[in-house]
C-alpha cells in the first residue's frame, strides 16, 4: 500500500536515504521540509521500502527522488510509488527528473514509463557524471502551442 509520508517517519526515511544516497542523501531537516513543504507530494510504502517525494511549481510536476531499499527492488514498488504521484497533479502538463547516465537501471525503468530525454546538465553530479533530464506528458495535459515572440 502507498501512503503519504507522515513525520512519524522521519526516522526510518533518514536512515533509508543514507543507505540509498551516502554523502548525497537529504538530511533529516531537509527530509522534513519535503513533507510539509507547499507544493511537495511525499509518498513511501507502508512498510518504508520506499518512498518519493514530488515538487509541483506552475504546470511542472518535478520527481526529486524516488528511492526503494535495494532488496525490494524489481518488486514494482518504485511502479507502485511513480503511479501514486502521476494521479491528482493539479493541472500540470508534464513531470521532470534528472537522472545519472550512469544509472543504467533507473534509466531504463524511466523510460519504460514513458519518460523522454530532453537535455542534458553536464557535470550535474558530486562525481562529475552527466544528469539527462527527462520528461513524461501527464494524463489529459493539453499540449496546446506556446506562441512565443517570433509568432
Amino acid at each position: 500500500m502507498i501512503r503519504p509520508a507522515t513525520l512519524a517517519d522521519l526516522p526510518a526515511l533518514s536512515a533509508l536515504e543514507q543507505e540509498l544516497f551516502g554523502p548525497d542523501a537529504w538530511n533529516e531537516a531537509l527530509i522534513r521540509q519535503e513533507i510539509e513543504g507547499p507544493g511537495r507530494r511525499f509518498v513511501v510504502a507502508d512498510d518504508l521500502s520506499g518512498y518519493a517525494v514530488t515538487m509541483t511549481a506552475g504546470d511542472i510536476v518535478d520527481l526529486l527522488r524516488i528511492g526503494v531499499r535495494p532488496e525490494a527492488r524489481r518488486t514494482g514498488i518504485a511502479s507502485r510509488l511513480l503511479d501514486e504521484l502521476l494521479v491528482d497533479t493539479d493541472g500540470a502538463s508534464r513531470m521532470l527528473l534528472e537522472v545519472s547516465v550512469t544509472n543504467a537501471p533507473a534509466l531504463g525503468f524511466y523510460v519504460a514509463r514513458q519518460f523522454s530525454v530532453i537535455d542534458v546538465r553536464p557535470h550535474y553530479y558530486r562525481d562529475g557524471s552527466e544528469a539527462l533530464v527527462m520528461c513524461r506528458w501527464l494524463p489529459g495535459a493539453a499540449r496546446t502551442p506556446t506562441a512565443t515572440a517570433h509568432d
